[in-house]
């Protein structure tokens, strides 16, 4: 196996999480609807919040890697939901299914040998497609941690 292939692979492997970190799947599965928009003593973010965040970041960053004319939501208050509590259960499962929608899109980004993993993002300022994949794999398991902490607290 070439070096460049095994990178891809633990690329992929890193942002499909289940080794080291728990998925977000797994993180959110069973969430009592009347405890998604708890912030219990201590806590700074509701699942509801954690989760979107997780999927507006995932979503942002996976849209610069691939389209120039990306913008941006304004940080910090773009990336986060704007109530504590989930508008529904169809917005609690769409934010669920979009965030693994892009997860996936992410995956095969960085595991196409046509994407350079090296090469700067035309419209970035340095950044290359193997820093982005890293950046969202250690996102995504710094928030999931967050969920999992929460499921602990509130006894989910």
């Amino acid at each position: 196996m070439s070096s460049d292939v095994a990178l891809r692979k633990h690329l992929v492997d890193q942002l499909q999480a289940g080794h080291a970190h728990v998925t977000l799947t797994k993180a959110v599965e069973g969430w009592v609807a009347a405890l998604r928009g708890v912030r219990p003593p201590g806590a700074n973010h509701s699942a509801w919040e954690l989760l979107e965040h997780l999927r507006i970041s995932q979503s942002d960053i996976l849209e610069f890697c691939r389209d120039a004319t990306h913008v941006s939501p304004e940080f910090p208050d773009g990336y986060w939901p704007e109530s504590p509590e989930s508008p529904s259960e169809s917005g609690w499962e769409a934010s669920i299914a979009q965030f693994e929608r892009d997860l996936l899109a992410m995956q095969s980004l960085v595991g196409d040998p046509d994407n350079d993993l090296y090469l700067p993002i035309p419209h970035g300022d340095g950044q290359t497609l193997l820093r982005e994949s890293l950046v969202m794999a250690s996102h995504n398991g710094y928030h999931t941690g967050q969920l999992m902490t929460l499921r602990k607290i509130l006894g989910v």
